[in-house]
């Protein structure tokens, strides 16, 4: 269920003090000349709404679709609002938030936001709000290789240049990690890929959102037990 779709009424009737909210945290930026600028944002919903299948306690807050994403300046379509202004919108949105929700998960799907949001999380959870924060391992290529070329073909294929799919940088991580700190994606490679997403398949990528979903909806159980709230009929 997801809350913007909900009247307040109806939220209240959810018993919200026993309600998990998961917050879907993304970017605009970009992936290449095969992947949406969406991509992000869009792998963070389908996690956040994977759970909420999965958990009858959930609901799903809207996406934030703007996160840090200062290594991908230099392309086209990349908006980033920076580390400092991401980690104040993820702290008071869970000030607003606990006001209504018992408990919070801000599920990011974008490795920009990772300090950010361990910064909110730690500075929220000292205040006595019980906000966790989830980062997906998917592993594979580090950006728009193949790893999130097979998601997003299980995802939002119509979304998917195919044709354009081309490898770009492909050396290991460690290796490039000084340069892109330097100097961003761009230093490195000149098409924003950061692996090769020829090859990538949408049966692979089914295999690794499920096991992604999987993954949060175990951690999620590890913190909260699962309940199950009356569902609201509209």
């Amino acid at each position: 269920m997801t809350v913007a779709d909900l009247t307040w009424p109806e939220v209240g009737a959810y018993r919200p003090p026993d309600v998990i909210l998961v917050v879907p945290l993304g970017a605009t930026e970009q992936h290449g000349p095969h992947l949406p600028l969406s991509t992000d944002t869009d792998l963070a919903r389908a996690l956040c709404a994977g759970l909420a299948e999965r958990r009858p306690d959930v609901l799903v807050a809207p996406a934030v679709p703007y996160g840090s994403s200062g290594e991908h300046d230099g392309f086209p379509g990349t908006l980033s609002i920076g580390q400092a202004a991401l980690e104040l919108l993820l702290v008071e949105l869970c000030r607003s938030a606990t006001a209504t929700y018992g408990r919070i998960v801000l599920v990011s799907a974008h490795g920009g936001n990772a300090e950010p949001l361990r910064r909110a999380e730690a500075l929220l959870r000292s205040e006595s709000r019980d906000v966790r924060a989830y980062l997906p391992r998917y592993g594979g290529d580090p950006h728009a290789g193949r790893t999130e070329t097979s998601l997003m073909l299980a995802l939002r294929p119509d979304l998917v240049r195919v044709d354009r799919a081309e490898p770009g940088d492909t050396r290991p991580l460690a290796e490039t990690l000084p340069l892109l700190r330097a100097g961003g994606v761009r230093a490195v490679s000149a098409n924003g890929v950061l692996g090769d997403p020829t090859g990538a398949h949408a049966a692979e990528g089914r295999a690794l959102l499920d096991a992604s979903i999987t993954d949060l909806y175990d951690t999620t159980r590890l913190w909260w037990p699962v309940a199950a709230p009356e569902r609201i009929h509209r």
